[in-house]
């Protein structure tokens, strides 16, 4: 991921009011001076977004989000290779770091309880379209149901999710351990790795910001998510069911989450078969 811009562009976007940072309340802060202590964000946008995804297609208002101290680190590496004459070495700016985005939705801002939902990247569901799991069909049903509301809503997109946080290549390893047999939480234990390891720290600093402590109507079964955003000083979310893409080939996947906590009964796991 290259994450360089250039200083002059970077200086641009500041002046024009789409590049700012906003602390671990939601609150913006001044771009000019080092992010404090604490979690800070960096936004870029809004960007006109026209989405050909879901029924409606609507054309959303796109915020991408990184840490700043991520991307400080990127910076400083650019300004050392640039004053050294290394520009040819710019290949070593390419940075694991976690671009989030925000979709803004219809006009969520004239709303007391607008729609959200908080979405975990999934290459193979979201983007290949993979039934091993539900995400494809959660992330399309998240777009139409937020377009279809009064007053549109919030999508979060977060990138560095993947298999519940434990990455695209964990994740693939334990896709093999599931056809051997295993659910997707004894896969995850056999490697190793925790049930569940993402961190929704930027998700909830995100939603201070754009929620601006209204009541949230988060889209979601896994109550962990809800209870892990209050914790991280959300207020007001109310939980709404979210389910979709249920069929043959992920039934089995959609047990264990059941079995592990999130609120499905047994007419949400039906399938069409």
């Amino acid at each position: 991921m290259f994450t360089y811009i250039n200083p002059d562009i970077r200086e641009r976007l500041i002046r024009d009011g789409k590049l700012f940072r906003i602390d671990a309340d939601g609150a913006e802060v001044e771009m000019a001076e080092a992010p404090g202590p604490g979690l800070h964000l960096n936004l870029m946008g809004p960007i006109p977004l026209p989405l050909a995804r879901g029924h409606r297609q609507p054309t959303v208002q796109w915020y991408a989000s990184v840490r700043s101290t991520e991307l400080s680190e990127v910076e400083h590496l650019a300004s050392t290779l640039r004053e050294q004459g290394g520009q040819h070495l710019f290949s070593h700016l390419a940075s694991s770091m976690a671009v989030n985005s925000v979709l803004v939705i219809g006009e969520p801002e004239k709303s007391d309880n607008p729609l959200v939902r908080v979405h975990s990247s999934c290459l193979t569901g979201d983007v290949l379209g993979s039934r091993r799991c539900e995400c494809g069909p959660q992330l399309e049903s998240a777009l139409d149901r937020i377009a279809d509301d009064a007053e549109g809503g919030y999508l979060i997109y977060m990138a560095g999710h993947e298999g519940r946080g434990i990455g695209l290549w964990a994740k693939a390893a334990t896709y093999l351990l599931q056809d051997a047999g295993e659910n997707t939480y004894q896969a995850n234990r056999s490697l190793g790795l925790p049930d569940d390891s993402r961190d929704f720290s930027d998700a909830a600093v995100l939603l201070k910001h754009f929620g601006r402590g209204r009541r949230l109507r988060l889209l979601t079964n896994n109550p962990k998510k809800q209870e892990d955003l209050t914790a991280l000083g959300v207020p007001h979310i109310e939980q709404v069911k979210h389910v979709c893409g249920v069929d043959d080939h992920n039934l089995q996947y959609l047990k264990a989450k059941r079995d592990w906590g999130h609120k499905l009964g047994e007419d949400d796991l039906a399938t069409e078969d």
